[in-house]
């Protein structure tokens, strides 16, 4: 959590000087101003408490200096000094208590640019056991006695570090902040990596947001002409070969009756043919005559 109040010249100084408890060790915090006789408190935000002071639930509080006798994970958090509870304070530092069984040693407050830097991997029975060491979830290198010296730290130095040691277990991140000694402002440890300008990240939105808008039109004109095509191929449907059926289709005409009055010699034939099924066929038409009174005539024969 972070805070946008007056940063005063006063330091607060964490003993042992280290950013990582094992539970149940105990840590002194101090606040220290020199041109100055106000009476400083410590202060912490955790997940128990916000902006809470010292001998209000815990520590105990010993003029400018606050002492945790047993700490727990519950004490993890950001710790400053100040006058009161919206007061100005001084630079905030992160505390970390782990019920595990390995922590990270490391500076507790920002290293000056150019210094060398040594980060100790321990367990809770102080020995040289083999560390390998990370640096925001990137393998730096693996040591033999669980030391690391960073030489001559720059801001590319800045970031979590962690280590893991086999057989025992890995230990918490910690923030390694580093000043600029040209600055006048001390940074707090806690200090995030600066976030991108807002023209820049508001590019970028829209950047993105374009690219799905095109898409999405590409997907919506792709679905639009299949469906043309769908629907012009089913109104012009094709006439299969199997469905046609050929035929020979012989007609003969046979004069039965001897007086056939002349309006009823024509026969007609007629054919219903459906527009699904089209049949064709070969008529061959022959007349055979019988002996009648009237010879050398014949009867027409119309076909429809």
């Amino acid at each position: 959590m972070f805070f946008h109040i007056p940063v005063l010249p006063v330091a607060l100084t964490v003993s042992p000087s280290r950013s990582q408890f094992f539970q149940y060790e105990s840590v002194s915090l101090s606040c220290e101003e020199n041109s100055s006789s106000a009476n400083w408190t410590v202060w912490r935000n955790t997940t128990t408490g916000t902006r809470t002071q010292c001998g209000d639930g815990w520590g105990e509080l010993a003029g400018s200096t606050c002492n945790i006798s047993y700490l727990h994970p519950s004490d993890s958090g950001v710790y400053w000094c100040g006058l009161s509870r919206e007061g100005a304070a001084s630079s905030s530092i992160q505390l970390t208590v782990t019920g595990g069984s390995v922590i990270l040693q490391s500076p507790v407050l920002p290293v000056m640019e150019g210094d060398d830097v040594t980060l100790s991997c321990r367990n809770k029975t102080p020995s040289n056991l083999p560390a390998t060491f990370y640096k925001d979830g990137s393998l730096i290198r693996t040591e033999p006695k669980g030391h690391m010296t960073l030489h001559h730290v720059n801001r590319s130095d800045e970031g979590l570090y962690r280590c893991y040691i086999s057989g025992h277990g890995e230990s918490p991140s910690s923030w390694i902040s580093v000043e600029d000694k040209s600055s006048t402002n001390v940074p707090t440890r806690n200090t995030p990596p600066p976030l991108p300008p807002p023209s820049q990240s508001l590019f970028y939105l829209l950047l993105s947001l374009s690219s799905i808008i095109v898409v999405v039109l590409l997907l919506v004109l792709v679905l639009m002409v299949r469906r043309c095509v769908k629907k012009e191929s089913e109104g012009h449907p094709q006439v299969e070969e199997d469905n046609i059926t050929y035929s020979n289709v012989k007609i003969s005409h046979h004069q039965r009756q001897k007086n056939i009055k002349k309006e009823s010699d024509e026969t007609s034939v007629y054919s219903t043919v459906r527009p699904d099924d089209l049949t064709y066929g070969e008529i061959t038409i022959k007349n055979k005559k019988k002996k009648s009174k009237c010879p050398g005539k014949t009867l027409p024969l119309q076909l429809f």
